[in-house]
């Protein structure tokens, strides 16, 4: 069997009762175990409007990353396009890559990353059309590789550098896969986001893939949530958490949830267990022991060799060691 690669998504969850300082330490401090544990990459989510999420900015939180760590790729899982200009995108991503090179990567969206009124006041030129976003994509090709950069004349990306930032596509459904093949762009297939997402996804993106400077052959990974703890129970209690706080994002709440205590006590309705269960594809739980399994088929379903894991936990303890118990699990070591 192929030896699979783990990579990290970091969306610096504030817990209750804990301070948005707080949440973006933990972060720095997630990112510099996963480089000393062996991840292959590490990657910010873009929220906004949330209480419960500090990410915001990931391209700034990227370049304090860079300067703690050594070894492991970083990230942003991702950039919401729509809400910014791809040529500002451009010069902060080469001033990465600048600093830290053949270490950065570029993942990208279309979703607003919160509500419309926030994505309006980041952007507010933005028109939510895909022909628009396509051609933002269009124009950071041609700003990484110093091309004309928009209709309007030659334009430069600034600092010019010789390595690009590898540039990914996210998905969640298959609609962006060919996008990403189109543009030779990497794919992340979001399992995490949507449990249902079929493996035919990443089979129509290879099929459909034209090599690109940054790929010049299709590149894709899948994610998911994983809770891992050193007993069942423990893991048990950490889906408990994270089931809980998924159903309240589909309502529609980003803010602030009660303390696990109360979590604990809470009793799912049948609609909710209904809905649960049909995205528990969304989630992997158990020891590292029983963690393995799932996630080596999972990525043999998808015909990848690298998963991404999310894990969002009551406790900040559970939560690193959760990555230490998977990094041992597939006998992690960190890429020379």
């Amino acid at each position: 069997m192929t030896k699979i690669k783990l990579s990290i998504l970091d969306q610096s969850i504030v817990r209750t009762g804990a301070t948005p300082q707080e949440a973006l330490q933990e972060t720095i401090e997630t990112a510099k175990l996963a480089d000393k544990l062996g991840f292959h990459r590490f990657w910010l989510s873009e929220h906004h409007n949330s209480k419960f999420i500090a990410g915001s900015a990931p391209e700034l939180l990227l370049s304090r990353l860079g300067a703690e760590t050594q070894k492991i790729r970083l990230g942003s899982g991702g950039i919401m396009l729509p809400n910014h200009s791809a040529f500002k995108v451009a010069e902060n991503f080469r001033t990465l890559e600048a600093l830290y090179p053949n270490r950065i990567d570029l993942g990208m969206g279309r979703a607003p990353g919160g509500d419309r009124v926030s994505a309006y006041l980041l952007n507010p030129s933005n028109t939510f059309k895909e022909e628009d976003y396509l051609t933002q994509l269009e124009h950071l090709q041609h700003f990484f590789t110093d091309t004309a950069g928009t209709e309007k004349g030659k334009v430069y990306a600034i600092p010019q550098v010789n390595s690009i930032p590898q540039q990914w596509i996210l998905s969640s459904s298959g609609g962006s896969a060919k996008i990403a093949a189109e543009m030779g762009m990497g794919l992340s297939v979001a399992k995490f986001i949507n449990g249902l997402v079929s493996p035919e996804v990443v089979k129509e993106y290879r099929k459909l893939f034209k090599a690109s400077e940054t790929f010049k052959s299709p590149k894709a990974f899948v994610s998911v949530f994983l809770m891992c703890g050193e007993t069942e129970e423990i893991a048990a209690n950490m889906r408990k958490y994270i089931e809980y706080i998924l159903l309240q994002f589909e309502r529609g709440n980003f803010q602030n949830y009660p303390e696990f205590s109360e979590i604990k006590k809470y009793e799912f309705s049948e609609g909710e267990r209904e809905l649960l269960q049909r995205n528990s594809g969304r989630i992997v739980s158990g020891t590292k022991e029983s963690v393995k399994t799932p996630l080596e088929e999972l990525a043999a379903d998808f015909e990848v060799d690298e998963v991404m894991i999310s894990t969002m936990s009551y406790s900040k303890e559970l939560r690193l060691r959760s990555f230490e118990l998977v990094a041992e699990a597939f006998d992690l070591k960190p890429e020379s």
